[in-house]
């Protein structure tokens, strides 16, 4: 009995020792691994707060800058829209004809035939009908602006004879020679034109009038003065707006 009481005290005290042996080896691995602590001082922890503002100081400027170009490009989008309407209002100035315009071209000299080819008596003017079937023949072959003698021919132009003196637009075509320019859409388009002009039925027809049509084509541009008679609009009146300024 007592060997066995011995056995027992043996076994609970290594089972003791054993318990109390892992718990101070726990112990021990606590003290060795402390928990990490900041341990910068004051000036690194100044440091790092002054770089934090400068992050913070660029970020700022950067939002700044884009702000700036935000309301950069608004403004270059609305000043671009009153360009396109600046130059929306220069182009229908332009084919109204009431801006000069420059482009490649021809030119027609009507001048009187020499004496020893008179088909009857000789002329100092020449004939509204003549003019008015030249005028369509340039307009079939794509001409885009015309003048006469230096006036501007539009839409609304009136060639018609007045008292045995041909107008045009009320300016009187008394002399010869004088001069036709035609500004065609382009280069080539006035190289057409110049041919085409060549074997011109109007042309033959001037002839039997007594008048040659002498056909340049000028190296360079030529340029066609604006309109200069005033337009008048007629039948036509601005809308009234609403009530509520609705338009």
């Amino acid at each position: 009995m007592k060997n066995v009481d011995s056995n027992k005290k043996n076994i609970s005290f290594t089972l003791i020792t054993i318990v109390i042996g892992f718990m101070v080896a726990i112990q021990f691995q606590t003290v060795k691994e402390p928990v990490v602590r900041d341990t910068r001082d004051t000036w690194q922890l100044r440091e790092d707060v002054l770089k934090e503002n400068e992050l913070q100081l660029k970020l700022i400027r950067e939002v700044r800058s884009n702000e700036e170009k935000i309301a950069k490009y608004e403004t270059e989008l609305k000043q671009s829209k009153e360009q396109v309407l600046r130059d929306t209002l220069e182009e229908l100035k332009a084919e109204a004809g009431l801006s000069e315009v420059k482009g490649y071209g021809i030119i027609l000299s009507i001048e009187p035939v020499m004496e020893e080819l008179l088909i009857g008596e000789s002329v100092s003017s020449v004939s509204p009908d003549l003019l008015k079937r030249l005028v369509n023949e340039l307009n079939m072959y794509d001409a885009q602006h015309i003048s006469i003698d230096n006036q501007r021919i539009i839409n609304t132009t009136v060639i018609r004879d007045i008292n045995n003196v041909t107008k045009i637009d009320g300016h009187s075509l008394t002399r010869l020679p004088f001069e036709i320019k035609v500004i065609a859409e382009n280069g080539q388009e006035a190289e057409k034109l110049y041919n085409r002009m060549q074997v011109s039925k109007s042309a033959d027809e001037f002839f039997v009038d007594n008048l040659r049509v002498n056909i340049i084509k000028p190296e360079g541009t030529i340029s066609i003065p604006a309109y200069q008679n005033p337009i008048r609009i007629r039948d036509m009146e601005p809308v009234k707006p609403e009530k509520g300024g609705n338009s």
